[in-house]
C-alpha cells in the first residue's frame, strides 16, 4: 500500500512507548453477553509502557519531538486533577532529561483526600513535576494563557519552556500519534485476517479520536469509528473532531479523507459529566475486570467499554467490534470509594 503520510514521517518525533501494542479477543465478555454476540476485541494501548502507559504516550512522541527539536528543557501542560496526560508528560520529561510543570484545573467538583492525593496526583509528585493549580475547569483558553505566564517566568530564570496546549486551534501534533496507531491496526488486522465493523474510542480532547479516524480513512478503511463522549455532548464534540481533522490535513499538506458522515459520537454514558461514575460505567469496569482481567478507569475507558457493551447488541454475530483501550489505570485508585 502506498504511504500517504510522507509529511508525518518527516516530523520530529521521540520514541517513548512500546509498539505495536497487543490486539486481543475478549471471549469471556462475548460469552457473558449471551446469545449471538459479535466478536469483541481490544487494542491494548494501556500497554504502551511508559509510567503505566496509555494513549497519551503516542501523542507525546510528537509534542516532545518538537520540544526536543527546538532545544527546550522544560515541558508545561494542563489537565484535570486526575489527568493521565499530565502524568505521562511528567514521565516523558523525566526520560528526556527535561523539567515538567503541571497545571491542574478544577474540572471535577471533588475534595476528598483520595481523589486529591492518590492515583495520578501521587505519580505526578513521584515523577518530580512541579504542580500548579487553575481554578476553572471549563476555561481552556484561560488555562493556556496562565501556562504562558508561567513559561515567561521560567524564561526569566534561564529555562527554555515548551507548552503542550489545552485549547483547540493549535497544530494537532498529538493526533499524529493515532495516525501511527491506525497504520498499526491495519497491519495487525491483515496479519490476523480479521475485519472490524466498528471501532470505539474515548473522545475527550479529540486528538486520539480524530487521529485514528483520519488515519483509517486515509488508509482506505471504511469501518465505523465511534467516539464515546467523556467530557462534552455529541453535538459539541462533533464540531471539535471536524476541526481537528481539518487541522491534521493542513499540518500534513494533504486532502482531508474524513467526511462529515464519518464523525460519529455516542454520549449515552456521559451523564452526569466528566470524571463522575454512572451505573453503566461502573458495571463496565467491574465486568471487564472480572471477565477479562482488564482494568478500566472511570473517566475514559469505562465509558468507552460501556458503549461497546451497549452497541454490541446492534451488530450481527458475524461482525467484529474493537475497543481502543486508552489506559488511565492509575485513576482507579483515586475512585476506590466509588467503585467499591
Amino acid at each position: 500500500m502506498q504511504n500517504p503520510f510522507g509529511a508525518l514521517d518527516a516530523l520530529p518525533r521521540v520514541r517513548l512507548g512500546i509498539a505495536p501494542t497487543p490486539l486481543e479477543r475478549m471471549r469471556n465478555l462475548e460469552n457473558a453477553s449471551g446469545g449471538d454476540t459479535p466478536g469483541l476485541y481490544v487494542k491494548r494501548d494501556d500497554c504502551t509502557g511508559l509510567a503505566f502507559g496509555g494513549n497519551k504516550v503516542r501523542q507525546l512522541e510528537f509534542y516532545l519531538g518538537e520540544a526536543a527539536a527546538l532545544g527546550c528543557d522544560t515541558v508545561l501542560i494542563t489537565g484535570a486533577v486526575q489527568s493521565n496526560f499530565v502524568r505521562l508528560a511528567a514521565a516523558a520529561a523525566a526520560v528526556l532529561g527535561m523539567k515538567c510543570h503541571i497545571q491542574l484545573e478544577e474540572r471535577v467538583a471533588r475534595e476528598d483526600p483520595l481523589y486529591r492525593n492518590s492515583g495520578n496526583v501521587l505519580l505526578d509528585r513521584l515523577l518530580g513535576a512541579t504542580l500548579h493549580s487553575y481554578p476553572e475547569g471549563e476555561d481552556e483558553d484561560g488555562a493556556d494563557r496562565r501556562l504562558g505566564e508561567i513559561a515567561e517566568n521560567l524564561k526569566n530564570e534561564g529555562r527554555t519552556p515548551y507548552i503542550v496546549p489545552l485549547a483547540p486551534g493549535h497544530p494537532p501534533l498529538g493526533a499524529l500519534g493515532y495516525i501511527v496507531a491506525a497504520r498499526e491496526i491495519m497491519a495487525q488486522t491483515a496479519d490476523m485476517d480479521i475485519r472490524f465493523d466498528e471501532i470505539i474510542v474515548a473522545s475527550g480532547s479529540g486528538n486520539t479520536h480524530a487521529g485514528l479516524l483520519f488515519g483509517l480513512r486515509a488508509l482506505g478503511a471504511r469501518c465505523r469509528v465511534t467516539g464515546a463522549c467523556v467530557r462534552r455532548g455529541a453535538e459539541l464534540q462533533t464540531l471539535r473532531i471536524k476541526a481537528h481533522c481539518r487541522q491534521i490535513a493542513r499540518l500534513l499538506d494533504m486532502e482531508n479523507p474524513v467526511a462529515d458522515k464519518d464523525i460519529i459520537l455516542d454520549d449515552e454514558f456521559l451523564a452526569p459529566g466528566y470524571g463522575t461514575l454512572n451505573a453503566g460505567v461502573a458495571n463496565a469496569i467491574r465486568l471487564s475486570a472480572q471477565k477479562e482481567g482488564l482494568i478500566l478507569d472511570p473517566v475514559y475507558t469505562g465509558r468507552s467499554m460501556a458503549a461497546v457493551l451497549e452497541r454490541a447488541r446492534k451488530l450481527e454475530a458475524e461482525q467484529n467490534m474493537l475497543l481502543i483501550h486508552t489506559g488511565g489505570t492509575p485513576a482507579v485508585f483515586a475512585y476506590g470509594d466509588d467503585l467499591l
